[in-house]
């Protein structure tokens, strides 16, 4: 189930990340009145957590440095309700996914029925320790094929990114540190080049670098140890565990036929970059 997770991941991510990459979530967000594109994005994905503080919204994204999520949270909700920009966040995620697919992949019955395998599989699993994960349950599953699609795959990757927090806490390794590994892992140097980073303060960057210095997680030119890199592999493998739970809800031949209906469409949205 391990390798299941990670392939499930490879084939769902590109369908998640037109929320990112592609213009129409951007689009619908700015429409209500979202500033900015960071504004955009805390406010609908936290919008399932409810009207939380800044320091909830922080906890549970892990990633972001220090007083990020505080610069849109909970500004971004004073004037947009938080189901407003969840709506919208799903209208224009859709809308991409379906404008990359085409019409006779949008409305095939291959898309349907992987849509409908996706979904079982996202609504099966525990809930137990998975904030984000939970907060996406409590969010309606839509009618729409693409829209259930898209909802489902990002159930998944919510339930995942949990898991990867936890993982990442057994490590004692914080969401910014995290971003240094995943750019070393990429072959990104030096690290505080990577885009999750740049932005930070130079002095920020340098105190994470020093952090894993002197753990010997990265050498003095800033690349990967033998430890480090064993430490980032250990941490994908416990995050692939963690993530193998929802798909416990398919039998062996769901999980092959959903595959087999995934790999068409995930290769028109990697074909497209997810925009």
């Amino acid at each position: 189930m391990t390798h299941t997770a990670r392939r499930m991941f490879e084939l769902l991510e590109p369908i998640c990340l037109v929320t990112f990459f592609a213009d129409e979530c951007n689009e619908e967000l700015a429409a209500l009145g979202h500033r900015t594109y960071w504004d955009g994005y805390f406010a609908s994905r936290a919008a399932p957590l409810g009207r939380v503080p800044a320091q909830v919204v922080h906890a549970a994204f892990y990633s972001f440095a220090d007083g990020e999520a505080a610069r849109h949270i909970p500004s971004a909700w004073e004037t947009i309700p938080p189901e407003a920009s969840l709506a919208a966040r799903e209208r224009g995620s859709a809308a991409s996914v379906r404008r990359i697919l085409g019409d006779e992949l949008a409305r095939s019955p291959g898309l349907l029925r992987a849509a409908d395998l996706t979904t079982k599989a996202a609504t099966g699993a525990p809930m137990d320790g998975r904030v984000m994960y939970a907060g996406m349950r409590t969010v309606a599953v839509p009618s729409d094929p693409v829209a259930r699609l898209w909802h489902s795959a990002t159930m998944l990757r919510e339930h995942r990114g949990d898991g990867h927090v936890a993982a990442l806490l057994g490590a004692r390794i914080g969401g910014t540190q995290a971003h240094v590994l995943e750019a070393l892992a990429q072959g990104i140097h030096p690290p505080e080049s990577f885009g999750r980073l740049h932005h930070l303060p130079k002095l920020r960057l340098a105190a994470v670098m020093a952090g894993l210095r002197e753990r010997g997680l990265v050498d003095a030119d800033g690349r990967f140890t033998e430890a480090g890199r064993e430490l980032k592999q250990r941490i994908e493998a416990l995050t692939d565990e963690l993530a193998a739970p929802p798909y416990d809800a398919l039998s062996p031949a769901e999980l092959d036929e959903l595959v087999t209906e995934l790999e068409p469409i995930t290769a028109k949205l990697v074909a497209a970059g997810s925009r």
